[in-house]
């Protein structure tokens, strides 16, 4: 056996090191002549009047990622310890991955650069064609009333969370703008603002459309003292101070006083003043365990003194309140309740109150800081972040409404995410039959565009690409396009995606959130082109996606506050009959009381009410006005039995409507298709799928073109490989071209899991 000497070890790690730099030089210079190839191919594309904004995007992300796998090849040891930072296989393969990530870069630009040229050489030769895309004058977005839009034609953006304002970033990448604020601006009780925040505004350039970050992490040092030591509370959420406290309101006044008229109408607050960043105000206690849940803390006296005024508005006596209860309070004065609230006591009237006022008083501090802004600016916006998953999955002890704050916000404000690979933890059940989670983007969206038709919906801080907890580093592109097309679809209007945490020269910043950095956007040149190219292809068709925004939502779910209060798998159930409609190509949405009452019923079809025991007298009684009225309402045995408190409900008359009894979802499902086939409400198209699953996986969207043609947007979520049947009104004689590449393609289509496909339908 040959002794490996030490010397002899020397020689393998330098010639392993030679092949590395040699393998690394070969992918770098294979790069930058593909970009010189690529040039001169734009040159013959241009003389042949082919529009090459997608090629010149290309480009520019290939450079922007050699100089980003440069840096990641003079910084092996920082990238191991961001990937050190990651739970599961980031953490255990951290070297490895570090080592490999520059060349890995660089495959994924050289395999770019190969489908920019070959695409374009299709184009040159005419075997494809492209439609006309415009690039974007930022400085001429302009926002209407449920959309963006550029030279009278709508138009969607896109940017990323820290993204260095340099032009090579900001030309092909986006262009968000926006100015941030807090609390700790304000130097002294008398309201004073930080000379320098008010120099910062007045010198700031005004060319793109941006935001206003309101941030309510820290406040002065000085407030502590003068509202008292419990003034900061809970900091281990976005907003770290007493929302009751009356000093809250005057340091947002104060604030808000000196800015504001500052910020009026400037463009970079075009899309509004965010009024919070992912609030959440958990208050619930689990005493099996040992810890507070995520995120739940405590509330001040300030909070517990309006709950006690809050239960004397909602409950007149203090009898009334003993009864439900089961208390023995002298008057309301006394009330005393623990808070945290234990989750045991879920469903109990006291759990009810609790959850309920906290809704209230969230949206009452949100509802202040709209009225504030525009005292100072009538015509200014407002949106909230809001986490959509905090309505689509079960819990309510969070604080938030979602509908009132959708309601009262001019923009309609979100942070939607959709997971696709979780890095720890473990299954969970989507992951049987989907490629990725689309429950929170899909449904979160329906809700939102039921509750606010009519506004622009921004994605402040988008999370399909990573989570902390969902990514990947090999995360396949069209996954990219899947979501952001399906999201487009659904109502999404501008995004800025999480995240950016490099310079611009590749550097990562060390004030990033660096446990999020490994395995995100910026180590991922395909997925970040693929961004790219999605946002030209939405704006060459931003007419029929926005018509896909607008679409009328025949069926409409019920959907009660009350019952997802007290019950604690509401959302689960719901969200089974949402899925079993959610791939017949017929737009579905939400209506709640406030809905039926304020919006006109003719903008839907059927409602169904499934599983829905606990609601409110004045839910039964806008669902009996709708019957009154003529409507047609589904309905299963397990629904509008009990109020609030658990109490006996009313019950429906169906009057002048039409009221059916069914039990199953199937059942539910095949009567809403037959009253939709009635009405003629349904697609003109239809679509047959098989796949290995045995489950349906492809959502679907039609609407019809300037020319009277079906445009249809097929996305396959599925875990499989989805066989497609396309049918026309029974009408065979049709051919499907695909509206992006101009080409005729099969009406038998097999799409691969994350795969979309958008064609018009042309009758022979």
């Amino acid at each position: 056996m040959m002794k490996i000497t030490l010397k002899t070890w020397g020689i393998f790690l330098l010639i392993f090191f030679s092949l590395f730099k040699l393998n690394a030089q070969d992918l770098q210079n294979s790069a930058v002549s593909k970009i010189k190839d690529l040039r001169k191919l734009i040159k013959k594309a241009e003389q042949k009047n082919i529009n090459v904004l997608k090629e010149e995007t290309t480009i520019r992300t290939a450079e922007i990622f050699l100089k980003f796998a440069a840096w990641d090849e003079k910084n092996i040891n920082k990238n191991e310890q961001f990937y050190i930072k990651v739970k599961g296989d980031f953490k255990t393969n951290a070297a490895k991955l570090a080592k490999d990530l520059p060349n890995f870069e660089r495959k994924e630009i050289n395999i770019m650069l190969d489908k920019a040229i070959n695409e374009l050489q299709s184009l040159v030769d005419g075997k494809i064609f492209r439609q006309s895309s415009v690039k974007i004058d930022w400085s001429k977005i302009t926002l209407e009333n449920d959309h963006l839009s550029l030279n009278n034609k709508p138009i969607f953006i896109n940017d990323y969370t820290w993204k260095p304002k340099t032009k090579e970033l900001t030309e092909f990448h986006g262009d968000i703008d926006g100015f941030y604020i807090a609390p700790t601006y304000v130097v002294n009780q008398n309201g004073k603002v930080r000379p320098n925040v008010l120099e910062n505004i007045e010198n700031k350039p005004n060319s793109t459309p941006g935001f206003v970050f309101l941030n309510h992490k820290r406040v002065p040092k000085w407030s502590e003292k003068v509202y008292g030591p419990n003034f900061s509370m809970r900091k281990n959420t976005y907003i770290g101070y007493d929302i009751d406290n009356p000093g809250g309101r005057k340091l947002q006044s104060d604030l808000f006083s000196e800015i504001v008229p500052r910020i009026a109408e400037k463009k970079f607050s075009q899309l509004g003043y965010m009024l919070c960043n992912e609030p959440h105000f958990f208050t619930q206690a689990d005493a099996t365990k040992n810890k507070l849940p995520w995120a739940s803390g405590s509330v001040s006296k300030y909070s517990i003194q309006k709950f006690r005024f809050w239960l004397q508005q909602k409950h007149q006596n203090i009898s009334a309140l003993n009864s439900l209860w089961e208390t023995n309070f002298i008057n309301f004065k006394d009330v005393e309740i623990e808070i945290p609230i234990d989750i045991s006591l879920q469903g109990k009237p006291i759990w009810f109150d609790w959850m309920s006022f906290n809704m209230d008083r969230v949206t009452d501090w949100f509802q202040f800081l709209k009225s504030e802004i525009t005292r100072h600016d009538a015509n200014a916006k407002v949106h909230v972040k809001v986490m959509p998953v905090l309505w689509t999955n079960n819990k309510r002890s969070h604080g938030i409404d979602l509908e009132a704050i959708t309601e009262l916000s001019g923009i309609v404000g979100n942070d939607s995410g959709a997971e696709h690979k979780f890095i720890w933890g473990k299954p969970h059940e989507w992951d049987k039959t989907y490629a990725f989670d689309w429950r929170e983007l899909c449904m979160g969206f329906d809700f939102m565009k039921s509750v606010s038709p009519n506004k622009i919906n921004l994605n402040s801080e988008l999370h399909y690409l990573s989570t902390i907890k969902s990514r990947d580093l090999y995360l396949d592109p069209n996954y990219a396009r899947a979501t952001f097309w399906l999201a487009h679809s659904y109502g999404m209007d501008a995004s800025v995606i999480w995240y950016w945490p490099r310079k611009a020269n590749g550097e990562v910043k060390p004030s990033s959130d660096l446990n999020g950095y490994g395995g995100s956007v910026t180590q991922q040149p395909r997925v970040t082109n693929e961004v790219a190219m999605t946002l030209i292809d939405l704006n060459s068709n931003a007419e029929e996606i926005l018509k896909m925004q607008r679409q009328r939502k025949p069926i409409r779910l019920f959907y009660s506050k009350t019952t997802a209060i007290n019950e604690k798998k509401y959302m689960d159930t719901l969200f089974g009959l949402y899925e079993s409609l959610h791939f017949e190509g017929t737009s579905l949405g939400f209506v709640t009381k406030n809905i039926i009452e304020k919006q006109d019923s003719k903008n839907w079809d059927v409602v169904l009410v499934y599983n829905t025991p606990f609601v409110t007298n004045d839910e039964v009684k806008s669902l009996q006005n709708y019957l009154n009225a003529g409507g047609t309402v589904i309905i299963d045995d397990k629904s509008l039995l009990k109020n609030e408190y658990g109490l006996t409900s009313l019950a429906l008359d169906e009057s002048k409507g039409t009221l059916i009894k069914l039990n199953s979802i199937t059942e539910i499902k095949e009567k809403t298709l037959a009253i939709l086939k009635e009405k003629k409400s349904l697609p003109e198209i239809k679509i047959e799928e098989e796949n290995e699953i045995g489950k349906k996986g492809c959502i679907w969207k039609v609407v019809k073109n300037e020319k009277g043609n079906q445009v249809l947007s097929i996305v396959n979520v599925g875990k499989s490989n989805a066989k497609l049947k396309i049918y026309l009104n029974e009408n065979t004689s049709f051919v499907c071209k695909d509206v992006i590449n101009g080409i005729a393609v099969s009406s038998t289509p097999i799409l691969k899991p994350n795969e979309v496909y958008f064609v018009e339908v042309i009758k022979n």
